[in-house]
């Protein structure tokens, strides 16, 4: 039992790592691509993989028999409205801004848990939750005055990728019985390749560059991006994450959540030289603190909803 759990923190510590680092690979192939091809790049990755894996017989996929009405609305809120939004928002912030605000997901999920679910919400969790909001504004009125405007937007944008993210997780988790976790991702991931690919292939028809629109790939940057995040993050990392939800509660393991925040805003100071301030570190702690003080003081014998954001 010893041996599993330790499996378990293990596996936590490998999937916050891999999304902790999304936000950086992200940022550094939106700097070479534009949003919505990258987008679309990325999940045809992640759809070529998973539907290897389910090919090859490693992971048993089965849609007999099955409704895709509600695979089809939960990708759409995850990946379509949340990847719009998130990538969008990190093209206006920074990476560390981009994982602190990320890491109001498990807020959010708690809170529509209450109301669409009627999972009860403790004094001490809505204090929390107010605090890590607060904690979010304050980061947000650190910005020096040319980087006002740009980064409101940015977060207003990655608020967005926050909330579709927390709806994700509740129907999510009401589909859960009719489907298995892979059936959910495989269906994810061919959404968001169809989708993402489709608008962005018609915006080059408009502008007549479509012998362009692969051009992306002849940069290794992109490409090493976009192993990293089609591979690892939406396919890797989405196992660790179900590993560790089957051997811990949810609210331990959401715990991790909050190590994809830390790393997420060390690897932009580290690797891309990003401002951080004392108010970004009183912001971070804050938001830090109220997501664990949200899942520290759920009423006994609550089950949280899934709080990962599934794939960064």
């Amino acid at each position: 039992m010893k041996a599993e759990r330790i499996k378990a923190y293990l596996a936590g510590v490998g999937y916050s790592t891999i999304f902790g680092f999304s936000f950086l690979f992200t940022k550094n192939a939106l700097d070479k691509v534009d949003p919505l091809r990258f987008i679309g790049f990325r999940f045809a990755v992640a759809a070529l993989a998973v539907t290897t894996l389910a090919s090859l017989g490693i992971v048993p996929v089965s849609f007999k028999g099955k409704s895709f009405k509600p695979l089809l609305f939960v990708s759409l809120l995850e990946p379509v409205c949340y990847f719009i939004f998130e990538t969008l928002g990190v093209k206006h912030t920074t990476a560390s801004q981009a994982g602190l605000m990320i890491a109001l997901i498990p807020i959010f999920v708690a809170v529509l848990g209450a109301l669409i679910l009627n999972e009860k919400l403790s004094v001490p969790q809505i204090f929390f939750t107010v605090l890590s909001v607060a904690g979010v504004m304050v980061i947000a009125s650190s910005q020096g005055a040319s980087d006002v405007a740009g980064s409101k937007i940015g977060l207003v944008l990655l608020l967005g990728a926050v909330i579709s993210a927390a709806f994700f997780n509740i129907f999510s988790r009401k589909f859960s019985s009719n489907y298995s976790p892979f059936e959910i991702t495989f269906a994810m991931m061919w959404v968001g390749a169809i989708f993402f690919n489709g608008a962005a292939f018609i915006l080059f028809m408009r502008s007549g560059k479509v012998a362009d629109y692969f051009s992306p790939f002849f940069d290794p940057q992109v490409i090493f991006a976009l192993l990293y995040l089609g591979l690892l993050s939406s396919v890797v990392a989405f196992f660790l994450v179900n590993f560790t939800l089957s051997r811990l509660p949810a609210s331990r393991s959401a715990v991790f959540s909050n190590l994809t925040t830390v790393i997420s805003v060390l690897a932009g100071v580290v690797f891309r030289r990003e401002p951080f301030t004392l108010t970004h570190a009183a912001g971070a702690l804050m938001i830090l603190l109220g997501v664990w003080g949200t899942n520290r003081f759920s009423p006994e014998g609550e089950k949280s909803p899934r709080n990962s954001g599934a794939a960064c």
